[in-house]
Order: C-alpha cells, then structure tokens, then sequence
C-alpha cells in the first residue's frame, strides 16, 4: 500500500509522535510510507532529529503549510498538496492536527484520493475558547469531514463532542488510542541519587505534573491545593515537568508563600529523560481543563503511578475513580482537590493496586503497534468497502 502521512508540523509532541509510530510500524510491515509536513519551528524541538525516522520514509516539507491561519498561505498549501497528490498515486491520505487535517482533506478529496482518513488528536474548538472562534472552527471541521471516509479520534468524549457540534454523523468516526512507546516509562526506578540532586528528601511524599505552564493546563486550580496540601504535609514534594509562560506566576505563588523548598521545576525535559522522572513521583496529577487524552497521564500509568484529574474530554476514559486514580470535578474546591490528593498520597497499598491497574491496561491499549494495527486494519476495510460502492 502507498500511503501519505500529513501533519502540519513535526516537532516534539504527542500526535507527532503517533504519526512517526504509524509511518514506521507501515514500513516495518512493507508498505511505502510518505509524511508530508510544515516547517517543524517552535521551542518544543524538532522529532525528527531526536527520533531519527527509518532511511526509507521519503519526507516532503511543505513550507507554506503553517500552524497560523493566513488565507492566502493556505491557498497556496493547498495546491502544494493537490501537485504531491497528483503527482504521487497514494492509496490512502492520512491527514493529522487541525490546519493539515483541513488543507490535507480538501487537497486529496479534489485529486479523488481512493482513502481519506484524519485523525483528531485535539478539539480546534473548547469550551473556553470564544464562541465565534468555536463557530468558525466547527464550520472548518464540518467542511473537512465531507471530504474523508473515515476519522478517528484518540478518545470516546472526543467523538461525542464532534457530533454533538454535527460535524459529522457518529457512523463517520473511530476511536483509535494513541499509541506510545511506554517501555522505558514501564522499566523505570526510583533514583535516589536523581531525587536528591533535584533536592527531594528520600522518604517525600512526591506529586508530579507533566504539562506546559500554560493557561488551561490546570496550574490555576493545582497551586493553591499544592499550597495547602504542603502547609499540612511539609513532607509532600511537587515536581514539575514542563515550563511555559505561567511560570513566573507559578514561582511567585511558591516564594510568596515560603514553600521554595517543596517545589520542584524543572523545566522542558528531554523526551529521552522523561520515564526516569515519572519514575521518582508517587502520584501524577493532571488538572488540564483542554486536552484530548492527556499523554502524560497514560505515561504516568505505564509508569503504574496513579493519577489525580478532572472529568473531562478523554480523562475518565483510563483514570477510574478507586481502579487506576481519581477523578476530580473542575467545579470543586480547593479543599476537596487537597483532600483527595492527600488521600491518594498517604495511603500507599490503594496507590500501589492503583498503579499496577493502570500498567495493565495502558500497556495492552496503547502501544504504538497496536495502534499502527488498528489504523492498518482500518485503511484494509475502507477499501473493500469502496470497491463495493
């Protein structure tokens, strides 16, 4: 099979990397694999370099395919995309992250492409976003689905909120995992030499995040619980993953209240170094209020770490209140979030059964074989059923 990868940018992140798993796992497999990408610039690195691909994926860079929405720049992706199409007979376009999913779908849809099929690794359109932005984004999306046979989302909640938009009918959607490489993240160990080096006393009670310090990433409602949750349990440790421009607020909340020496954060951490930091908490605690299905909360359980979250978007779909975690509403106070936190943190048999369900299951649901699997099979019977039509 001869088949096109699009996303509109490769640099470090969660769907970038499924898109490299897919590509390679197809080439593994035998198929001729292409990834057509935008210019992969940002502060997140570039994949391809730390995540060198297999010497046989061909790679086109689009220049004009861009993350920022340019009308004119767009036009001109678009007929980039239609010559590669025309000029390359694939079997199957697979178009990923919103602005390739939109010019990629119209692209191969014109050049009569036998299988279109997106993935929706994030929502363009959220309940915090404006309204007349979320209208513009689900007229885009309602425009794209016209133009696929098939799109999967990385999460149940995902679809649900896709057709409740009426982007599309639920007939039209898959849920597929994002798959992962959690092997380093199952293999990992307490590193008493690391904890100490990052000054974490051996015997701390450890919370972990891994998420940019952003707006919407959860820090407003986390802080002033990790505040309370210290002012109570001195021996509790927090240790960010992650940095961003909310971490001169996040710093001046900890110096304002004296608790400089509870707090930990380091950072952008390099991918390679993640399991081994995942490793030294005890808890991971996810309080994102806009995320698909959070890649660091299946990290963590592979990692059979339990996690703390709220009730929204994919969450609740691997982090089961009593079974891998706990689950948290956005609405609830700061002494509840305290109080739940310090649950999950003091008692250490709940936390290791916790842990070890979530290993389980993240491991078996979201490899990135099974997932390239799942995708193959997928694309198999487009086809039959298209030759039917």
């Amino acid at each position: 099979m001869k088949i096109a990868q699009v996303i509109t940018r490769m640099n470090v992140g969660g769907a970038q990397e499924a898109v490299l798993f897919t590509c390679m796992d197809h080439i593994e497999k035998g198929h001729e694999v292409t990834l057509i990408t935008g210019p992969s610039e940002g502060p997140e690195g570039k994949l391809l370099e730390s995540m060198p691909p297999p010497k046989s994926l061909k790679i086109i860079e689009v220049p004009e395919l861009i993350r920022e929405i340019n009308l004119l720049t767009d036009y001109k992706a678009y007929r980039a995309l239609r010559k590669i199409f025309r000029e390359n007979p694939f079997d199957v376009v697979h178009t990923n992250s919103s602005k390739a999913g939109l010019v990629g779908r119209a692209a191969a849809w014109a050049e009569h492409v036998p299988v279109v099929v997106h993935t929706v690794h994030g929502q363009a359109f959220h309940r915090y976003e404006k309204p007349w932005k979320n209208q513009i984004y689900i007229w885009a999306e309602r425009f794209a689905a016209k133009r696929c046979h098939k799109i999967y989302a990385v999460a149940e909640a995902m679809i649900q909120q896709c057709v409740d938009a009426h982007v599309a009918p639920r007939s039209k959607y898959e849920m597929i995992f994002t798959g992962m490489d959690l092997n380093a993240f199952v293999e990992a160990k307490r590193d008493n030499a690391l904890r100490q080096s990052v000054g974490i006393p051996d015997d701390a009670l450890v919370v972990g995040t891994i998420a940019r310090l952003f707006p919407l990433k959860g820090y407003e409602q986390l802080m002033p619980a990790a505040l309370q949750a210290v002012s109570e349990n001195p021996n509790i440790h927090f240790l960010f993953l992650g940095d961003g421009i909310f971490r001169p607020e996040v710093e001046k909340m900890i110096a304002d209240a004296g608790r400089q020496a509870n707090f930990h954060l380091m950072g952008m951490v390099q991918p390679e170094k993640m399991p081994t930091y995942t490793a030294q908490m005890d808890i991971l605690a996810h309080f994102s209020l806009r995320e698909g299905l959070p890649r660091g909360v299946v990290q963590a359980l592979a990692a059979a770490k339990p996690v703390i979250a709220f009730n929204l978007d994919g969450t609740p779909e691997v982090v089961k209140t009593g079974e891998t975690g706990t689950i948290l509403e956005p609405s609830d106070p700061t002494e509840k979030l305290t109080r739940e936190m310090r649950a999950l943190l003091e008692n250490e048999s709940d936390r290791m059964r916790m842990g070890k369900n979530g290993q389980a299951f993240v491991c078996k649901y979201f490899d990135w074989h099974y997932m390239s699997d799942c995708v193959m099979n997928s694309y198999r019977q487009l086809q039959k059923e298209l030759v039917k039509d």
